[in-house]
């Protein structure tokens, strides 16, 4: 039931702009997986083989650790409403970090945040639907706003402050280099 592709088609990015989540995947050569849920307006397709999603402050700084180490990633939506699909994107990522100079007109692509800490910019190499015949209908019932009201209220100073106290490496000790990389 599975089928590959070398690119997103025009249907499969029209899927993608109608989820309302979607789900990144990431891990290191040893040490623990990463899945983690995303939502808000935090993901845009730039082409059939780019895609760039803005990853905001919260409690783990997983993906940029493991990306560090080795550079793989895997995005995944469901169709929890109409349609039943699962869609996963492969790739590699480049890592962009607030102190880079690509990572600002990045940014502009997605509504203003204290607490935007990465873009992920995605090179594809392989897209695969399958049939997600067994994910349930799930209705849509809107955004949260709790992690950017926790966001504006720390402002820049508290959310620096989060990023070093909280950030600097995955839940396994791998250096996420949210403050730069350190030089011996």
């Amino acid at each position: 039931m599975a089928k590959q592709f070398d690119a997103l088609s025009d249907v499969l990015i029209r899927f993608i702009e109608t989820q309302h989540m979607f789900f990144v995947g990431s891990a290191a050569a040893e040490g623990r997986v990463n899945i983690s849920p995303k939502g808000m307006d935090s993901l845009r397709v730039l082409g059939p083989n780019r895609i760039v999603w803005r990853n905001l402050t919260g409690s783990g700084n997983e993906t940029a650790g493991h990306l560090a180490q080795i550079n793989r990633m895997t995005l995944m939506w469901c169709g929890f409403e109409a349609k039943p699909m699962i869609l996963r994107c492969y790739g590699s990522a480049r890592t962009l970090h607030p102190r880079d100079a690509d990572f600002e007109p990045l940014n502009a692509l997605f509504p203003a945040s204290h607490g935007a800490r990465q873009i992920y910019d995605v090179a594809l190499d392989l897209v695969q639907t399958s049939c997600g015949y067994a994910v349930p209908f799930m209705d849509y019932a809107g955004e949260r706003d709790v992690l950017k009201k926790w966001a504006d209220d720390r402002g820049a100073d508290g959310i620096s402050t989060y990023w070093e106290t909280r950030n600097q490496s995955t839940i396994d000790g791998a250096p996420t280099h949210i403050l730069g990389r350190q030089t011996d």
